[in-house]
C-alpha cells in the first residue's frame, strides 16, 4: 500500500504551522524531513505528519 504525499501548503494547512517554521523546526530535528520528488519538488508522506500530530497531542496530555 503506498501512502499518500502532502505537498508544502497542505503540510501547513494541516499543522497549522508557518513555512518558515516548518523549516526551522526540521533544522532542530523537531519535525519530519521531506522526501524528493524531483529536481526542486519535495512532499512528505501523509503518515508522517499523521504519527508527529499524534506525538504533540500525547506530549500536550
Amino acid at each position: 500500500m503506498t501512502d499518500a504525499i502532502l505537498r508544502r501548503p497542505d503540510v501547513e494547512r494541516i499543522t497549522g504551522l508557518s513555512r518558515s517554521t516548518l523549516y526551522a523546526m526540521m533544522a532542530e530535528g523537531e519535525f519530519p524531513k521531506p522526501i524528493r520528488l524531483g529536481k526542486r519538488a519535495v512532499g512528505w508522506r501523509k503518515a508522517d505528519i499523521a504519527a508527529w500530530l499524534e506525538s504533540r497531542t500525547t506530549d500536550a496530555a
